[in-house]
């Protein structure tokens, strides 16, 4: 058996084993579909699966999807091909990553860090019907899909385009990629000599005021380690300012970035898959006014 056979075979047995490791995922989607009122729907379940098969298998077809899992108020664009988009909305509506903040009271106000193509940001203005979102997207590739997925919630949502970080700068897409070099692995950094800085962005306390609140009651972080930049020592001057925080830390460095910043405050924290959620942020009790 010469070389090229050798590496034939094992690339069919693998595509053969995926296709497998697939089908096993859907029928254990279907067993519990009906035990969760908060699903997607089994005909959106279905219908991502076909899909990402396609994906897998670079079977081609329409470059755009219209779907609407039963978390969203509206259809949702999802692209296909060598995109993120499938993945991504598996996390928010087929796993449903978020649903731990379901129960949080009054939320009014949400600020998207890291909104991607809008899903999250759609499964938030959707799940909490009286609130705002402000969604913050760095790469130009996912913020005109970001746009049209949020346009039908009118004036309840912004899209900016942009990032947070320390403080008000303009920032680089980074060519170095989180992960893989697909648009959910998007970074951003400070420009180096000779660097054409495109990206503007924000510290939260900005966000907040561009907003025009007082508050945010829902921050919902997914950055691709720019968590190190926007909780590093200046957050203590916002923090104060933000009732609940959601976030996926991208490391052991971002973990102590993070809560090191928090350690003036009280709060009430759980996990969830990748998540963090630190309820009800408030600071300590010696560092309270009288």
């Amino acid at each position: 058996m010469n070389g090229f056979h050798s590496v034939e075979l094992v690339m069919r047995y693998a595509q053969r084993t995926e296709v497998q490791h697939m089908l096993e995922q859907i029928v254990r989607h279907l067993r519990i579909l009906n035990d969760s009122g908060r699903s997607a729907g089994t005909f959106i379940t279905l219908q991502w699966y076909w899909l990402r098969l396609k994906q897998k298998l670079s079977l081609g077809g329409q470059d755009v999807v219209r779907l609407r899992p039963r978390q969203a108020q509206k259809p949702l664009s999802v692209r296909l091909g060598a995109t993120s988009d499938l993945m991504v909305f598996e996390q928010i509506f087929i796993a449903e990553e978020y649903a731990c903040l379901r129960d949080l009271p009054e939320i009014s106000f949400v600020i998207d860090l890291g909104a991607n193509v809008g899903f999250s940001s759609a499964y938030f203005l959707s799940c909490f019907p009286a609130s705002r979102v402000v969604a913050i997207e760095p790469a130009e590739r996912n913020i005109a899909v970001c746009k049209e997925n949020l346009a039908p919630y009118g004036l309840r949502s912004l899209v900016l385009h942009g990032a947070a970080w320390s403080e008000c700068t303009r920032l680089c897409l980074s060519e170095d990629f989180f992960r893989d070099s697909l648009e959910w692995s998007t970074q951003v950094r400070r420009p180096a000599e000779g660097d054409i800085a495109d990206i503007e962005a924000w510290d939260v306390g900005t966000l907040i005021d561009i907003a025009g609140a007082e508050k945010v009651d829902l921050l919902k972080v997914d950055i691709e380690r720019g968590e190190i930049a926007v909780f590093g020592p200046k957050s203590r001057e916002w923090l104060p300012r933000v009732r609940n925080i959601c976030i996926e830390l991208h490391g052991h460095d971002c973990e102590q970035i993070f809560f090191s910043a928090l350690a003036d405050f009280d709060y009430d924290s759980e996990r969830s898959g990748e998540l963090t959620i630190c309820r009800n942020l408030r600071l300590g009790s010696e560092l309270r006014t009288p």
